[in-house]
């Protein structure tokens, strides 16, 4: 067995035994991805002279190895490719996305406004109101409670499997670079050999005419073909690798933005839902107090008959001030829709997510089943 390794840890092998299992991958299309892996992927100086020196160990009349060039990165990126489309299938945000409309149907059975519009829907019962919201919030409070924390258990999963992408990455990048140098060195040789050996075996058979000089050129040829069929096949398998960083980058770009909206979620809109129930608090009691000091301002009028012009200036000044602050639930109901209306958003973008990658779990099948029909046409020569 002849290798040559370089700092990357990038290792070009030519040998004749079975080619190497691979390791175990973690388990877990964009054209400018695609584009910075071909540029991420060209080789170094250091590369480049690791190539051409493994050049020259390169032997195209060794059956065996020929066979095996390359195959234990072919096999490795199989077997890495295998795990990114699992993980594709079964990274499927769809909980998530059910949990968040299950916080949008508690906020929505949590609405001030139930048949009537204005200050009816908040005090039309006064004296039971405060006690029915409290009642209220705190059977939904407790619901919300559930659902959050089951969101923060995703998110935690959703940064892990970000972290994990990552890795997964560099790794497929590091087997596109790998079978990249397969090929330029097997290129390189098997257009030296074609250039040295095979053409002087050729003229060696033109001027001898003999049988045996005419097969020993007609078995290199064939060696070389076969070799050049074995590039191609690294070739192939060098694309599967090119496809291979976009899918990573997609399903890492819908974690990201799943756990952004999760953080959203916790840190916004629960916090300004609960302040709704406080500010609703606020303004009944505000409202019983109001009327109580009407209540007083009513009887010191009757005791004091001589100030009633007064007080009454006073009671009504009293009480257009005490309205003012009741007038606010028209925005906390505003507040209240459009906090609704934000989660809907987000719900509709995680099911447009959702479609969006079935469609390329299909479309992945379907190149999948492509590439290998490709490959069984390609064996069969």
């Amino acid at each position: 067995m002849t290798e040559t390794e370089n700092k990357a840890g990038i290792t070009l092998e030519f040998d004749a035994a079975e080619a190497p299992v691979a390791p175990q991958t973690p388990s877990v299309t964009d054209s400018a991805v695609t584009e910075d892996m071909k540029k991420e992927a060209e080789l170094t100086p250091e590369e480049q002279k690791q190539v051409d020196a493994f050049v020259d160990k390169i032997d195209i009349t060794n059956t065996s190895a020929v066979m095996n060039y390359g195959v234990g990165t072919q096999k490795k990126l199989a077997d890495f490719s295998q795990k990114t489309i699992d993980n594709v299938r079964t990274n499927d945000v769809g909980e998530v996305g059910t949990m968040l409309s299950d916080l949008v149907t508690q906020l929505k059975d949590f609405d001030i406004d139930e048949n009537e519009k204005g200050i009816k829907a908040l005090f039309k019962k006064q004296a039971n109101k405060v006690t029915a919201l409290k009642a209220k919030y705190s059977t939904v409070e407790k619901n919300v409670s559930t659902i959050v924390k089951e969101l923060e258990k995703h998110q935690v999963t959703l940064m892990k499997d970000i972290d994990v992408l990552d890795r997964m990455y560099d790794l497929n990048l590091n087997y596109f670079k790998e079978l990249t140098m397969y090929i330029i060195a097997g290129k390189k040789k098997l257009e030296q050999v074609r250039a040295t050996d095979l053409k002087e075996l050729q003229d060696k058979a033109a001027a001898s005419g003999l049988p045996e000089d005419a097969q020993k050129a007609k078995d290199l040829t064939d060696k070389c073909n076969r070799f050049e069929k074995k590039l191609y096949d690294l070739e192939l398998s060098r694309t599967i690798a090119l496809q291979t960083g976009p899918q990573i980058r997609v399903v890492q770009t819908s974690d990201t933005e799943m756990a952004e909206k999760i953080q959203s979620t916790i840190v916004n809109t629960i916090p300004l839902w609960k302040n709704q129930m406080v500010i609703a608090l606020g303004i009944e009691h505000s409202t019983q107090a109001a009327k109580a000091e009407n209540e007083v301002n009513n009887m010191t009028n009757e005791l004091l008959k001589k100030n009633a012009d007064k007080l009454h200036v006073a009671a009504a000044a009293a009480a257009k001030e005490s309205e003012r602050g009741i007038v606010d639930i028209e925005t906390l109901r505003h507040t209240n829709e459009q906090l609704i209306s934000t989660i809907d958003d987000v719900i509709n973008i995680q099911r447009d997510g959702a479609q969006k990658r079935h469609a390329a779990e299909a479309e992945l099948t379907d190149l999948e089943g492509q590439l290998k029909q490709k490959l069984l046409e390609a064996s069969r020569g």
